[in-house]
């Protein structure tokens, strides 16, 4: 009988680790974006594109929709995405004078994308001389000999930061 109750304390040890694994998992993939929509690849697939909705944090009037790959149940490659960024409220120019504008710029959203340590980074970058705002959404992981990258833009045109030609821009 010793044997069938270590069998049985190694069993409940195993699927405690799993559990416990499935709510780590669960943790890393789960972030905060308000899901937008999410749409089948096929009935025979366990893969889904996500779309997810963000606000820049330090520029309320700035959404982006970001696609991207979710495999469930599989260890896929969830590195492809897109994005493209809109202005949904106004954007004031003390908003812009309180954003990086460094030629980095500055990660604003970060979400894991599989437990590889593979993540999904947003950065934001000005663009100073056109009066626009960068979204720059990559992997941190190299997938088949390359980083894979999206780009969108927002035209500070026509908004309370806009600067007209020639003034100094802050």
């Amino acid at each position: 009988m010793k044997i069938g109750n270590q069998f049985g304390i190694s069993l409940l040890k195993v699927s405690g680790n799993v559990i416990a694994a499935g709510f780590i998992l669960f943790g890393l993939t789960a972030c905060g974006g308000d899901d937008v929509a999410k749409v089948s690849l096929g009935l025979f697939t366990t893969k889904d594109v996500i779309i997810d909705a963000r606000h820049d944090p330090k520029l309320p009037g700035v959404t982006c929709h970001i696609s991207r790959i979710e495999a469930n149940l599989s260890l896929a490659d969830p590195s492809d995405m897109s994005i493209s960024c809109r202005q949904t409220g106004p954007i004031s120019a003390q908003e812009i004078a309180a954003i990086d504008k460094s030629k980095n710029g500055e990660v604003i959203f970060k979400q894991s994308l599989s437990i590889l340590f593979k993540s999904l980074k947003v950065r934001r970058i000005y663009d100073a001389k056109n009066q626009t705002l960068l979204y720059l959404s990559y992997s941190t992981k190299e997938t088949q000999g390359s980083h894979k990258h999206a780009l969108s833009t927002v035209p500070l045109y026509n908004t309370g930061a806009w600067q007209a030609p020639g003034v100094a821009v802050q």
